[in-house]
């Protein structure tokens, strides 16, 4: 009886709780392993999606990303220079309904103060959108790191996933 109670008093907690709306993910691989660097802490974006003169902007803090392993997650940062460029930006510069439950989306992304262009196909499931593109770290001047002196190599390709909730 007591281990139904607690099992009820959790499910409606977690009913009450936020879901969590905003995510991206970075994935990439190495000769050796794949990592996956999450941002979770992503504030909702100003603008919106149905809105052609302010679509939305997303801040991503370079500090919020975390690789699941203490290591890769300061490598991370380390990569990103998150002291001298603390944050960079998806700007959505065009977002456009293509069929059903598909759009079409620019996106510029900055990092480093380098700005590169992309063309994103979202998908809308339950109010989420959720689009994934391929970017390279040599698309930001960025050459992939290597590890223990060169047996351990970062491929140049990175898969950039948004889960975002359709404002």
């Amino acid at each position: 009886m007591m281990k139904n109670t607690v099992i009820l008093i959790l499910l409606l907690i977690s009913g009450l709780l936020p879901a969590q709306e905003n995510t991206v993910e970075i994935l990439g691989k190495t000769n050796v392993n794949t990592f996956k660097c999450t941002n979770t802490s992503i504030a909702k974006p100003a603008g919106s999606f149905s809105s052609e003169t302010k679509l939305p902007v997303l801040q991503l803090k370079v500090a919020d990303f975390d690789c699941r392993n203490k290591m890769m997650t300061n490598d991370f940062r380390k990569i990103l220079n998150s002291e001298q460029h603390p944050h960079f930006t998806v700007r959505f510069i065009e977002f456009k309904k293509n069929a059903n439950s598909y759009y079409s989306a620019i996106v510029e992304v900055k990092i480093l103060n380098r700005k590169r262009f992309y063309t994103v196909t979202f998908f809308e499931n339950k109010n989420m959108l959720t689009g994934n593109e391929t970017v390279r770290f040599s698309d930001f001047g960025i050459v992939p790191p290597t590890k223990m002196g060169g047996t351990i190599v970062v491929k140049d390709h990175l898969e950039l996933t948004m889960k975002l909730k359709n404002l």
